[in-house]
């Protein structure tokens, strides 16, 4: 479907099995194919060759060089497996995936593998999984179905987390780890409650990064943690630890400050803070004019701080507050360049802003099957590359219900079934007693 920064498609993770099954290849367009005789050359390039040819393909994504392997048995010999068991190397996790919805209600934690675990979140094309029986943290690689396991995060429910909403909508990530060169680690944070914890499969608890911290934005960038404390208007590194993580600290120039919302997000190899403002307009109706966004480029090495960026070039950001992504236009035509796709928060769902033009234009409408007096009905197909990836944005949050965004964004209060199943949906994971011995459901 294009590039994106930091996705994966779990419509792909199927049964379980050593190395990813492809068709066979087409004819090669000088007739014949690999290995029956006619292009033996190609079949046995020299090893220097070989490696260069991995090594391309490879950069641009290990699914592409998972097809190169399964082209003949002599590239496949003459090229390392892709199946990283620690998943350190960024190299071998997928680029440029999304996970679909199909917009009927089916959630795509129900499929396959995933069936018993709740979607957290998803990194550089990785998938971080929650038990909902034991709590227990999976990290899975969608395509070559490594899993790097662990463990539970019933105790940290427990002493930290309170409220069932947060536990439910936790969110996570994966950094490299702090601890050893050859492993990963989970950090993991909790809208409404504060706090923020990591994770390590070589050892046995969840520890404490910050039992104060609430976050109002936050992303992994180059192996690292950064996020956005609201109250103090800091951008901040939370992982790996060090002794001065103000990164830097957020102008209070922009509009009521009490109306600033902070995203964070990585854009063509470079972490960017977007802050959406409003202000308030004089005159005889008053009230609040119409959202302005300001952007700026975080420097993490040069301690500049915020730079401030007047244009995103060929990329667009989808920004919501449970994730935000960038793409470019040329990878995807139907998306315009140097804009802002972003939630409106009324009866017109979905926003997109032009940074050029600094104008407005309002790209979805409320349904019909909205109606407050009707049933909801099933969602009105086709669906543009826009709404897949406003979905795929919330899809971690509790809106990970296999209904699409701009359709479903709100629900009548008369839907009192639907509401009750979405609300036991949040319920579903079963929080393990300290001791082993009990278990409730949460």
């Amino acid at each position: 479907m294009g590039h994106t920064d930091g996705t994966a498609a779990t419509e792909l993770v199927g049964e379980r099995h050593e190395e990813a099954s492809f068709p066979p290849a087409p004819p090669f367009p000088y007739g014949g194919c690999v290995g029956d005789g006619r292009l033996e050359g190609l079949g046995s390039l020299v090893p220097e060759l070989m490696d260069l040819v991995a090594a391309r393909v490879l950069a641009a994504d290990v699914v592409d060089y998972m097809a190169l392997r399964a082209v003949c048995a002599r590239w496949r010999a003459s090229s390392p497996s892709p199946r990283d068991p620690t998943l350190r190397d960024p190299r071998l996790r997928p680029h440029g995936w999304v996970a679909l919805c199909d917009g009927n209600g089916v959630r795509l934690a129900d499929a396959c593998e995933l069936r018993g675990h709740r979607i957290v979140s998803f990194t550089d094309g990785l998938l971080i999984l929650l038990d909902k029986a034991t709590t227990a943290v999976r990290v899975l690689h969608p395509f070559t179905r490594v899993v790097v396991d662990l463990p539970p995060i019933a105790p940290v429910f427990d002493h930290m987390v309170e409220d069932q909403q947060s536990r439910a909508w936790m969110k996570a990530a994966v950094c490299a780890s702090e601890v050893s060169s050859d492993s990963i680690a989970v950090v993991a944070w909790f809208p409404i409650a504060p706090g923020v914890v990591v994770a390590e499969p070589t050892l046995p608890f969840w520890h404490v990064v910050s039992r104060d911290i609430e976050l109002a934005a936050a992303v992994p960038f180059q192996g690292r943690l950064y996020g956005v404390i609201g109250n103090q208007r800091q951008v901040v590194q939370l992982y790996p630890q060090c002794q001065s993580p103000c990164i830097a600290d957020i102008p209070n120039t922009f509009g009521i400050p009490q109306t600033n919302a902070f995203f964070l997000v990585e854009s063509a190899a470079r972490l960017m803070l977007i802050l959406r403002h409003f202000f308030y307009c004089k005159g005889s109706n008053g009230g609040y004019g119409p959202c302005r966004f300001a952007m700026f480029e975080v420097d993490t090495v040069g301690h500049q701080g915020l730079v401030p960026v007047s244009s995103l070039g060929d990329r667009a950001l989808f920004l919501t507050p449970y994730r935000c992504l960038s793409v470019s236009q040329n990878d995807m035509p139907s998306i315009c360049a140097n804009a802002i796709y972003f939630r409106s928060g009324n009866a017109d769902p979905v926003s997109l802003y032009s940074v050029s033009s600094e104008t407005f234009e309002q790209i979805s409408t409320l349904s019909i099957i909205h109606d407050l007096s009707k049933r909801i009905r099933p969602s009105v197909r086709p669906f543009t590359l826009a709404d897949h990836l406003l979905i795929f944005a919330t899809i971690v949050s509790g809106r990970s219900r296999g209904l699409m965004f701009h359709e479903y964004h709100c629900i009548p209060r008369s839907r009192k079934k639907l509401f009750k199943k979405l609300k036991a949906q949040d319920r579903e994971v079963q929080i393990p007693g300290l001791d082993g011995s009990s278990s409730r459901s949460e």
